[in-house]
């Protein structure tokens, strides 16, 4: 028999570009003529398209430029792989505007993609097979856009997906994958930027508070970098900075990523700047390079034709799938109480935003904790299931938390929609970000647009001045395309996505009684003077108007009596805390604290059990997980967990005071 189930509801809880460049200033003149794709070899008859990408404030030509003039992309390559056609892509990477942070690389990422579909399809070459070259930052806008063109299915970027397709290897040049030997991602960033004299500190400031970020988005490269030949190249010395001395920019540790498949690792005897210019075919860097590009220009024809003749029978498969995206309401992981008083104004306004329009339609739920946010959203899911063919709730309290949401919400696809395994989604708890992917790519799909995601507990958002290391970008947890329903429920204020409702205090009193009756389970209550004191001095907060009713419920306590001692609580508080002085804290505090003490006196194991589960995520506990630390454990644990008839009893009188609920 499976075990019974138990969920904690806590409240507690200027001059000239220097030549090296991939990120040195870029020139002020002529912009256009240094963006987007430059053809500097036609090739003959060629039957690969090699694409070179700088880094960031790096220069179209000047970043593979040596000293003495020679472009080896122009003036050598052509002549040791003649059937070619060569490309340099520039972009406008000057730091010193406003955008130079991830949203900066995402930008650049898919117009790499949109420029090279515009010209493969006007020279109708859109199957011919793609080499990158990357210098420094530039492999990660690479990585980007092949994250980018994975995504793409039907619809306006349909095209899009052609380049990952058709993508066959890749030349990494000094490109910072991860941190290693004990340096961070963000210091290898940092340590980019640092050799050129004219960046700024908005460059510095925003690699490092992106970094982790950056390092989480390109983490969804992992599952598709096995299709591609890598090439990691490295640079061998260090590389002086405007400061007087040198460093290794990019350590071998962090430019060679340790395990890929299909890769292979180059040093380069030279440093961060000078590893991409090569002045002459005898420089002996200069003929690793070519001879590594030759040889996959070799193989690149025959796989990339045998993807796309894959890519046409994976495209039929899925237009004669009778495909089915509809899974059955569950709310198993929402925080429901049976106390939730209708506020229909605020149900009427998130209606409104998330029925009209086109697109991705996204209501953010903002307001103090305790305050009914999240029955607000388990209200409107309720009141509108029948307008969404699935409804997934996800706790996104930290990062572990939406992972393992997302294993749940695979497992409930693949039973609901069998057809889904067809379209990449799988359940596997040791890929958990693999997992994520997939399930995103299924909400992605073009069929596949009236779907209803709630990202609950979105309480610790990466925003602006919040330094917390365990901050989390909702972003990355977001499909990509442009359709479908979000709703997001947060503390922060700072957090905008779509149409944001704030979710404020009951204003009516008739409301806060309607709660404390629900929940003590008596009548009149809208007539008791002590009843009306005891709602208004909880001034409207849902949660402390419930654990007071649950209380009342169990207790043989007039109104009056538990207004005293609410009071009195509150007393205590201030000179035990006194900076617990905000509005949610002591309503809250003061209610809870006096059914902890209320459990005390009627069964101490029970009041330490509750302490104890303080420490736990507001999750599950069941008998089983505690019997397995009674060993080391306290007396009164042991005792809890004697047998499970002893663990169910304390377990029942803490459901009657409302702090967990049951749950199979």
């Amino acid at each position: 028999m499976a075990a019974s189930r138990w969920q904690r509801l806590n409240p507690f809880q200027k001059d000239r570009q220097d030549s090296a460049g991939s990120l040195s200033k870029p020139q002020e003149p002529s912009k256009a003529s240094v963006h987007g794709l430059k053809i500097v070899a036609e090739g003959e008859q060629p039957v690969v398209d090699i694409v070179a990408v700088h880094g960031l404030n790096g220069h179209r030509d000047e970043t593979w430029t040596a000293a003495n003039g020679t472009h080896w992309l122009r003036d050598l390559l052509p002549n040791d792989i003649p059937n070619a056609r060569i490309f340099c892509w520039g972009y406008d990477a000057n730091t010193h505007g406003k955008r130079v942070s991830h949203q900066f690389l995402h930008d650049h990422a898919e117009q790499l993609v949109s420029d090279l579909c515009l010209r493969r399809k006007r020279t109708n070459t859109m199957k011919r097979p793609i080499i990158f070259v990357a210098h420094s930052l530039g492999g990660i806008i690479v990585k980007g856009a092949l994250i980018h063109s994975d995504a793409a299915r039907k619809g306006a970027l349909e095209e899009h997906r052609s380049i990952k397709t058709s993508t066959y290897g890749i030349m990494f040049m000094g490109t910072p994958h991860q941190g290693g030997n004990g340096v961070q991602f963000g210091k290898l960033l940092v340590n980019t930027a640092s050799v050129y004299k004219d960046t700024n500190s908005r460059l510095l400031e925003h690699l490092e508070r992106d970094s982790e970020w950056l390092q989480q988005q390109l983490r969804q490269y992992g599952p598709i970098s096995g299709e591609f030949m890598t090439k990691f190249a490295y640079e061998e010395y260090e590389t002086p900075t405007v400061l007087g001395h040198s460093i290794m920019v990019v350590p071998k540790a962090s430019a060679v990523v340790p395990g890929a498949a299909d890769a292979e690792q180059i040093m380069i005897h030279a440093d961060h700047k000078e590893m991409v210019k090569f002045e002459s075919k005898e420089d002996n860097d200069y003929e690793k390079v070519s001879d590594h590009l030759t040889i996959m220009v070799e193989s690149a024809g025959s796989v990339i034709g045998l993807r796309w003749e894959e890519e046409v029978r994976v495209d039929a498969g899925r237009s004669n799938l009778e495909e089915s995206f509809s899974v059955v309401l569950s709310l198993s992981e929402a925080s429901e109480t049976d106390n939730f008083v209708a506020r229909q104004a605020e149900l009427a306004t998130m209606h409104k935003a998330l029925s009209e329009g086109t697109g991705r339609q996204a209501v953010t739920l903002h307001g103090l904790g305790g305050i009914g946010k999240t029955q607000l959203a388990i209200a409107y899911a309720k009141a509108h299931r029948d307008n969404y063919s699935a409804i997934f709730w996800l706790n996104i309290k930290d990062e572990v938390s939406v992972k393992q949401s997302y294993s749940r919400l695979a497992k409930r696809i693949l039973q609901d929609c069998p057809s889904a395994s067809q379209l990449g989604v799988f359940i596997d708890d040791e890929k958990q970000d693999e997992v994520v992917a997939a399930v995103k790519r299924w909400l992605e799909h073009a069929k596949n647009t009236q779907w209803l995601m709630v990202f609950d507990n979105y309480d610790n958002p990466k925003v602006a001045g919040n330094a917390d290391p365990g901050v989390v970008d909702i972003r990355q947890f977001l499909p990509e395309a442009h359709h479908g329903s979000v709703i997001v429920t947060t503390r922060s204020s700072k957090v905008s996505m779509g149409r944001r409702v704030k979710v404020d205090k009951l204003e009516d009193v008739r409301d806060s009684l309607q709660i404390l009756s629900d929940a003590s389970h008596r009548e009149g209550v809208i007539d008791d003077p002590n009843a009306v004191k005891l709602a208004r001095e909880l001034d409207g907060l849902p949660l402390a108007l419930a654990t007071a009713g649950a209380y009342l419920d169990q207790a043989a306590t007039s109104f009056a009596d538990y207004l005293g001692l609410y009071r009195a609580s509150w007393r205590r508080l201030q000179q035990i805390s006194p900076k617990v002085s905000t509005y949610e804290d002591r309503q809250l505090y003061s209610t809870w604290q006096l059914s902890l003490d209320h459990i005390k006196q009627q069964n101490e194991t029970s009041s330490k059990l509750l302490q104890l589960w303080a420490y736990f995520d507001n999750q599950d506990i069941w008998f089983e997980l505690l019997r397995e630390g009674r060993t080391n454990g306290p007396q009164w644990l042991c005792q809890l967990t004697e047998d499970e008839l002893i663990f169910t009893e304390a377990m029942r009188l803490l459901c009657d005071y409302g702090q967990p609920r049951m749950g199979f």
